[in-house]
């Protein structure tokens, strides 16, 4: 089985080319925090991934630098021989993606927010949902609403 699923920031603009046979195609890379930093290693790794047909149409509209997705896909290996010399690439050919956080947040991350993008108005959102999400169990109760 060959599945990834990536959740970080585009690390530039998207770009959309379409292919002769009318296939259009979107190129973006996503920077995905390490969960454990050591001294001296990069705090992110960086992933250059292709989205094909009605995904590139959706990256195309809806993306930009600094948005954060979800990205479903696989891994493909990019390796080519230029000049007798061989190259080795990864790349992640997009399956699914979705919108990792709300269009508030990213536009406070966007304007160099420090507070990581989330909203500083919080009276009408529930508690745990100020960056667009809300816990699943909060306001559930003991009781089963079924027999």
């Amino acid at each position: 089985m060959n599945k990834v699923i990536l959740i970080g920031r585009l690390t530039r603009d998207p770009e959309i080319r379409t292919a002769a046979s009318n296939l259009n195609i979107a190129r973006f890379s996503l920077a995905v925090d390490r969960r454990f930093k050591r001294d001296g290693e990069p705090e992110a790794d960086f992933f250059n991934c292709t989205a094909f047909n009605k995904q590139a149409d959706f990256v195309e509209k809806y993306c930009k630098k600094g948005t954060k997705m979800v990205v479903v896909g696989r891994i493909q290996n990019d390796n080519y021989e230029k000049d007798g010399v061989k190259h080795y690439s990864v790349q992640i050919i997009v399956d699914e993606l979705e919108f990792a956080e709300s269009k508030n947040a990213s536009a406070g991350y966007q304007a160099g927010s420090t507070n990581g993008g989330s909203t500083s108005n919080t009276g009408s959102i529930p508690s745990g949902a100020e960056d667009g999400f809300m816990n699943a169990a909060s306001g559930l109760t003991d009781e089963l609403p079924f027999n």
